[in-house]
C-alpha cells in the first residue's frame, strides 16, 4: 500500500499485513496452528525470501485479499472457527492499517487430534 500524506508517502509492506493476519489467526479458539504447504516450503527456498507461514497477502490500491492455511482442533466446530478467523483478521488488519479488507479466503488442511499431531489428507490415492 502506498498512501500519499501531507508529509510524504505511507508505505505498508505485504509481509507486515501478513503478520498482523497470522496472529489474528492463531489467537481465535479452536485454531491449532497455521498450514505451510508444500509450494510455500519450496519457494522460500528457492526465493530465498521470508514468507510468513500459512499466509498470503494482495495488496490493490487500499484493497487486500488474504488467504489463510490452519490447522484446527479436533472437536471444534469448523466452520464456526472459520467464520471467527475471518472476523478476526478482516478487524485487526482494518483497524491496524488502514486498508480495506476485501476476502480472507480460508483453507482448513488438517485436524489436530492430540497435542502437536495433526491428521492431514494423504496426497497420494
Amino acid at each position: 500500500m502506498n498512501e500519499w500524506k501531507e508529509n510524504g508517502i505511507i508505505r505498508i509492506a505485504d509481509d507486515v499485513v501478513a503478520v498482523i493476519a497470522s496472529i489474528a489467526t492463531v489467537e481465535t479458539e479452536g485454531i491449532a496452528c497455521m498450514s505451510s504447504g508444500i509450494a510455500e516450503g519450496l519457494a522460500k527456498r528457492v526465493s530465498g525470501k521470508q514468507i510468513q507461514k500459512g499466509v498470503h497477502v494482495q495488496i490493490d490500491q487500499h484493497k487486500a485479499a488474504i488467504d489463510i492455511r490452519i490447522i484446527v482442533k479436533f472437536g471444534t466446530k469448523i466452520d464456526h472457527v472459520c467464520r471467527a478467523v475471518q472476523q478476526n483478521v478482516k478487524e485487526a488488519v482494518e483497524n491496524m492499517t488502514g486498508l480495506d479488507v476485501s476476502t480472507v479466503n480460508i483453507r482448513v488442511e488438517g485436524v489436530e487430534l492430540n497435542k502437536g499431531k495433526a491428521l492431514e489428507p494423504s496426497l497420494s490415492m
